[in-house]
């Protein structure tokens, strides 16, 4: 029988303990043991960006992470960024601008893209399309899925909101 080992991390500002084995992805383990699913699971081969989530302040597919490493990590999912109540400004602006269609990408892309507006608070939109180009929509053509981020950004601006 593999061996498990006691997983303590921090998510979405909660604490999270749990057993499993080290080498268990950390995308299973978000959905399965701590029932967060808002990460999709796309390809697990790290392609498609559905499973996009923060590790301790870094983007990362979650698909190609073993929780063994994010044991001890902080980690934030899209589930983290606002509530039904109170949109965060990206959530806001794909829901306004139509960032998206059958919404499968959307946490990881709007998860993606609050790491590249808390790195460039102030894109222009080559800058958008480059730090989003890990991440793959099927449905929409991406055009307003950048016009969604580049709202995003501009409303952020105004407002002094930080991305995460």
């Amino acid at each position: 029988m593999p061996k498990t080992i006691k997983i303590t991390m921090t998510v979405n500002d909660s604490t999270a303990e749990f057993e499993a084995e080290p080498r268990e992805l950390l995308i299973h383990s978000l959905r399965n043991r701590l029932d967060i699913t808002g990460p999709h699971i796309g390809c697990e081969t790290s392609h498609c960006g559905a499973c996009t989530v923060t590790l301790d302040g870094k983007s990362v597919k979650s698909c190609t992470v073993f929780v063994g490493q994010a044991n001890g990590a902080d980690v934030r999912t899209i589930e983290g960024l606002g509530t039904p109540d109170s949109l965060h400004s990206l959530q806001e602006a794909f829901r306004e601008h139509h960032g998206l269609q059958c919404g499968y990408c959307t946490p990881g892309m709007i998860m993606r893209a609050a790491k590249l507006l808390e790195e460039i608070p102030n894109p222009t939109e080559e800058e958008v399309r480059f730090g989003m180009a890990g991440n793959i929509c099927r449905c929409t053509g991406y055009q307003n899925i950048v016009k969604s981020i580049m709202a995003a950004a501009r409303d952020m601006n105004e407002e002094g909101e930080v991305a995460q």
